[in-house]
């Protein structure tokens, strides 16, 4: 009798983690036999970690804050969007022991935005907030819809000019204005307003004035439950559909699970499933 083959979540903290929960339901829908742990990584040895992970034969890793760096440079081989942000979110392990680095990040928000929440971005004006990992993971994904004009705001101008110029390429194939703002220089209104700082974790202020906001804008924040709270109560003080993480959660999980087993899982009834325990909570 063969044993399951062994995925895992590395981070720090890690206990919040809804990842095992998902992919257990994603195994279960589609059939699979895995076991999904979590991984609570010390913040000075997540190599060492890594290592005896892929020693003792586990097959896959996610990897969140803030090993999603360190990850990309330790693995062998990188997909071109890992090439281009820098940064890893999942992690495959082949069979001879060498390590493959990708990021499904971007593509799950792609996927909350466009399938779930049923709102194209072709065409569309849209404020990207932030240019740390978590903002140049979404870039590329966000620049192959095809939105008219795309804006990086980021409290550090050097570092969305620094971002924008990185995906000056993409945008041109996409037709794409890709622009680089401060918040003070941000002008009309935006059709999606995607919030990838650490604002509302920390419990920061809003980055970004309320005049940007029109009613029906879609305003998403990449965190969910009680972290996103500020910036969707925000957004909706102003008449804005706000709309948290969960789903880009479900949904680079989704993509992770078809990178390691082939096979791609059911991901709406998973986040109906996730979302409603969040709630019972």
């Amino acid at each position: 009798m063969s044993t399951a083959d062994r995925y895992c979540v590395m981070g720090n903290p890690i206990a919040h983690s809804r990842s095992p929960r998902i992919h257990s339901l994603f195994a279960k829908l589609t059939g699979q036999s895995l076991v999904y742990e979590r991984e609570l990584v010390p913040l000075d040895a997540f190599e060492t970690h890594l290592r005896q992970l892929v020693q003792s034969g586990t097959r896959g890793m996610n990897v969140t804050v803030p090993f999603k760096l360190d990850a990309a440079r330790l693995a062998d081989t990188r997909s071109d969007r890992v090439a281009l942000c820098g940064a890893a979110n999942t992690l495959v392990v082949n069979v001879d022991g060498r390590i493959h680095a990708d990021n499904t990040d971007g593509l799950g928000l792609v996927a909350d935005i466009t399938r779930n929440a049923g709102v194209a971005l072709r065409g569309q004006r849209v404020l990207l907030l932030g240019a740390g990992g978590a903002a140049a993971g979404a870039l590329a994904p966000l620049l192959e819809q095809s939105p008219a004009q795309l804006v990086v705001c980021n409290r550090t101008h050097s570092k969305a000019q620094d971002l924008a110029e990185q995906h000056a390429h993409i945008a041109t194939l996409y037709k794409t204005e890709l622009l680089a703002l401060d918040s003070s220089t941000l002008t009309g209104v935006f059709d999606v307003i995607i919030n990838a700082t650490a604002s509302s974790m920390q419990g920061a202020a809003i980055p970004v004035p309320p005049h940007v906001l029109r009613a029906g804008t879609l305003v998403y924040d990449m965190m969910y439950g009680p972290a996103a709270e500020p910036f969707l109560q925000w957004a909706a003080q102003h008449g804005a559909t706000g709309r948290d993480g969960l789903g880009m959660l479900v949904e680079q999980a989704a993509e992770a699970f078809w990178l390691w087993r082939g096979v791609r899982p059911p991901s709406q009834p998973v986040l109906a499933q996730v979302r409603a325990e969040l709630a019972a909570h």
